[in-house]
């Protein structure tokens, strides 16, 4: 009798288990694609900066006494990296204006007018209830400020809901518009009639001045900006309208197919988006400024726009490139003293930047196209 026949099921190997993001990925919010591409940004912050010296020894100066010199005067002392703190606020504003619509596929080129609109309804707001209580003119202030600027991107919102437009358009153009308006009313209705030809409102009142911290000029501003920041981040990442808002940037067609609002999702994210880019106005104005003047935004809102491309429109991530950006735009003043150069060139710095970036981008959608 033969032996019988033993047979043996082939030997499964066991899979190794995914690899599972590390603590630090979840928290920042960045998937490992995302990660590469934050990686891509820093390289193009440190290429710039490369090209930038180039630029400065073509004008015969020192890019690296430069370069020392911007350090010393931001972060080489608590007066500087105060100052620095001061810049962080609007851009930190501007930059999340940008990340909300990003998230469901439009682009907010309008935080520079929905800059200005909020600090045309701060100042009106001071102008009228400045002799009220603080407990109660300072948070009416604040959120009028929110309204001015979530009324104006109300405007590009209807006009792509209801005629199609496309946004990026109507809320750069009305970038300009939102100028004109507000310096129609300093140079108007609301000058100062003490200030002789120079065109500014009263001085508001304390009660409707944001507290500042110690002696420096950090306000109250740079708290709103944080939580808003933080805000954000947990309704993108752990609330169901962070879900849908993802599902609608990804495939709108399909996402109306589903069954959600999408008018509805483009009015209130763009308005929101308008409201924090209004916070930052009302800032500069209610704790800067002290008054509405012409010329409040060297162009945080342009800023902001950049600031958001470089932090993949993630909140976080918008915080850390708004600072770097502080640091760049403060620095712009101290080229003007130590290297007799104008502040233009920081504005060459940025655009380098810019250039790089979307280059970058556009050359990896081309090779995946």
């Amino acid at each position: 009798m033969s032996a019988p026949e033993i047979t043996t099921a082939p030997m499964s190997v066991p899979t190794p288990p995914a690899k599972v993001e590390s603590w630090w990925q979840n928290f920042l919010g960045y998937s490992r694609s995302q990660l590469g591409l934050v990686l891509q940004a820093v390289g193009a912050l440190v290429l710039a900066l490369l090209v930038f010296a180039i630029v400065l020894l073509l004008f015969g100066k020192d890019p690296l006494q430069a370069y020392r010199d911007i350090y010393t005067s931001t972060l080489g002392s608590s007066y500087g990296f105060s100052e620095v703190l001061v810049k962080l606020i609007p851009l930190v504003f501007c930059a999340l204006a940008v990340l909300l619509p990003a998230r469901i596929g439009l682009v907010n080129v309008g935080g520079e007018g929905q800059l200005y609109l909020g600090a045309w309804l701060a100042t009106w707001g001071a102008l009228t209830f400045g002799a009220w209580p603080r407990p109660f003119a300072l948070p009416l202030v604040i959120i009028l400020g929110f309204v001015g600027g979530a009324l104006w991107a109300a405007i590009p919102a209807l006009l792509r809901i209801k005629a199609g437009l496309n946004e990026t358009i109507s809320t750069l153009l009305l970038n300009y518009v939102a100028v004109l308006f507000v310096n129609f009313f300093i140079f108007g209705a609301w000058k100062d009639a003490a200030s002789a030809n120079f065109p500014q409102t009263v001085e508001f009142s304390d009660a409707v001045r944001l507290p500042q911290f110690g002696d420096t000029r950090v306000h109250l501003g740079l708290i709103l900006a944080l939580v808003a920041a933080a805000l954000i981040y947990f309704v993108l990442k752990k609330t169901r309208w962070g879900f849908e808002m993802r599902a609608i940037g990804g495939n709108a067609e399909a996402a109306r197919r589903k069954g959600l609002p999408i008018a509805r999702y483009i009015l209130i994210n763009m308005m929101i988006a308008g409201g924090l880019a209004g916070l930052a106005g009302m800032g500069e104005v209610m704790a800067i400024q002290g008054r509405l003047r012409p010329g409040i935004s060297p162009g945080y809102g342009y800023i902001g726009f950049l600031i958001s491309w470089l932090a993949m429109q993630n909140p976080l991530g918008v915080v850390i490139m708004a600072f770097v950006m502080a640091v760049i735009a403060l620095g712009g003043d101290t080229l003007q003293l130590t290297q007799s150069m104008p502040y233009a060139t920081v504005n060459i710095l940025m655009a380098l930047i810019l250039f790089i970036v979307l280059g970058g981008f556009f050359k990896k959608r081309g090779s995946s196209g």
